[in-house]
């Protein structure tokens, strides 16, 4: 069965790779910035949750034949505010100056579609993330890295920014973009095992 992975994420890619997953991207066409306004009374949980199936659901559309389709979103929620991805390096410097020192919340919203049933399942994974202090010079720094401007809340865990991040409590892959576990069970819910995709994967 063909596995899509309806996102550009790089980290996330990574994560299916390694997991043994024999995938395809197709990036969704969905414009989060356009949505954002209609979407900004949604709790953290609710909002990645629908960003997800509108992903998932408008690659699906598009595909021909059995396809599970993957569609992921996460947020980064410090002291009420949703952070999504800072894009310039003015904001990424004023959001880490902000969460160095503090605790926030992560939230990956993932979807599962079978095509062409269009059936959908879903679920949000969480995280706890706690930061280290950082100086001037070590936020100017990873700003300038250019790592945290296209990440949920400016930092990774996979990359520059672990450095400073102090510890994650809950599902840490999710912090990263994908949870593993919560993805085996949303494509265990169409009847596919998890590891019949590792066949699938070694039999190309």
């Amino acid at each position: 069965m063909r596995v899509i992975l309806a996102s550009s994420s790089p980290a996330r890619a990574t994560l299916l790779k390694n997991a043994g997953i024999n995938f395809e991207v197709i990036v969704s066409d969905v414009d989060e910035d356009a949505l954002w306004p209609s979407m900004q009374h949604l709790s953290p949980s609710e909002f990645t949750n629908q960003l997800a199936q509108l992903k998932a659901q408008a690659v699906a559309k598009s595909v021909e034949g059995e396809a599970i389709i993957i569609g992921a979103d996460t947020m980064f929620f410090f002291k009420n505010q949703l952070f999504g991805k800072p894009l310039t390096e003015e904001v990424a410097k004023a959001r880490l100056s902000q969460m160095q020192g503090s605790t926030g919340h992560l939230y990956t919203g993932h979807c599962v579609v079978h095509a062409p049933s269009a059936v959908a399942h879903s679920k949000v994974a969480t995280a706890t993330v706690e930061f280290a202090t950082m100086s001037t010079r070590q936020i100017d720094d990873y700003v300038a890295s250019q790592e945290p401007l296209n990440v949920a809340g400016s930092f990774t865990l996979d990359g520059l920014g672990a450095a400073f991040v102090q510890k994650v409590t809950g599902d840490a892959p999710a912090v990263i973009g994908l949870s593993l576990s919560t993805l085996r069970e949303l494509v265990e819910q169409h009847g596919v095992s998890w590891t019949s995709l590792w066949k699938h994967a070694t039999d190309q």
